[in-house]
């Protein structure tokens, strides 16, 4: 519910405007399940593609969002679902984007992750899609101690206008 009520407030914000057209370049969440893994291969990089439907990370320091400091949302790159929000941004230092919170609840899902050696982690995926994203940790800041720590290839960056 969560989600629906911000996506009611994108539509009125200044924002709105911007997202409108970027909304235009990702397939409607109807579409999502319809598309193959070929299909997703093609409308994505081959970075995007292994981060988000093989659950990949990118290396540290190399994203192309990790030092943006521009007011806006960040939406998943494969199906556009808005996860995170600028003011919600920090940089924690690990070579990731980092966010304190989701831009709301019902955004993400997270799920155990025992892949990396079993250790337990936990994966940040795409509440409409799927998508993996990266993992939170709770080493993060106030207010919620956590740390989103997201790859800039599963997210693209629409700029408030």
């Amino acid at each position: 519910m969560q989600f629906y009520l911000y996506l009611l407030w994108l539509a009125f914000s200044p924002l709105s405007q911007n997202w409108a057209q970027e909304l235009k370049k990702y397939p409607a969440v109807q579409e999502v399940g319809k598309i193959s893994r070929e299909d997703w291969k093609k409308r994505l990089s081959p970075e995007e593609f292994h981060i988000l439907w093989e659950k990949g990370t990118e290396k540290p320091y190399t994203g192309d969002l990790l030092h943006n400091e521009r007011e806006g949302i960040y939406v998943t790159a494969g199906c556009g679902q808005p996860v995170f929000h600028s003011d919600q941004k920090y940089d924690s230092g690990t070579g990731w984007p980092s966010f304190w919170a989701p831009i709301t609840e019902d955004a993400i899902k997270l799920v155990n992750d025992y892949s990396f050696f079993g250790i337990k982690r936990t994966e940040v995926v795409s509440s409409q899609c799927g998508e993996h994203l990266g993992h939170v940790f709770e080493d993060g800041p106030a207010p919620t101690g956590l740390r989103y720590c997201i790859n800039s290839a599963a997210l693209d960056f629409i700029e408030d206008t």
